[in-house]
């Protein structure tokens, strides 16, 4: 490791440039159709690798054991869990999307919010132009923004 820098008591450590942090996405069975859904929505959006589960598991034949996809140059890590678990996707985590215009905004939010839940509505607020908030139909949480400029 690196010289250690001194911040609050705390002793922290320089890491590498090389260092990458993803969002990791967990379904139960959907994540390949969440995936080519986020892609669909994005200009320049691609999945970039996906490995699926065999016959010898321990996931569902078929399903996805790990897959990337990136969206506007950020990578995301998606998998299907063969766990069960008690958690899902909730909005206290979110992607945060800063939309070039009024038509993007509005596009994204229609399209996201099918089949979902509207947390915000699409609306002026004191702290943007135009805002939304929404958990889309996979659970994931996603809060849309066209600034005041």
């Amino acid at each position: 490791m690196g010289p250690g820098v001194r911040r609050d008591d705390e002793l922290i450590y320089e890491r590498p440039m090389n260092q990458k942090i993803k969002t990791f996405l967990m379904f139960d069975g959907q994540c390949e159709a969440a995936m080519n859904f986020y892609v669909s929505l994005f200009r320049g959006a691609a999945v970039t690798g996906i490995r699926r589960y065999g016959q010898e598991g321990p996931g569902a034949e078929g399903s996805v054991m790990q897959a990337t996809f990136t969206v506007a140059g950020q990578t995301f890590m998606c998998v299907d869990s063969p766990v069960k678990h008690d958690f899902t996707f909730t909005p206290a985590m979110s992607l945060f999307v800063d939309c070039a215009d009024e038509a993007e905004i509005d596009e994204l939010f229609a399209r996201l919010s099918d089949g979902g839940q509207i947390l915000m509505p699409l609306n002026a607020y004191p702290f943007s132009r135009k805002f939304g908030w929404l958990s889309d139909k996979f659970g994931v949480s996603w809060q849309l923004n066209w600034s005041n400029g």
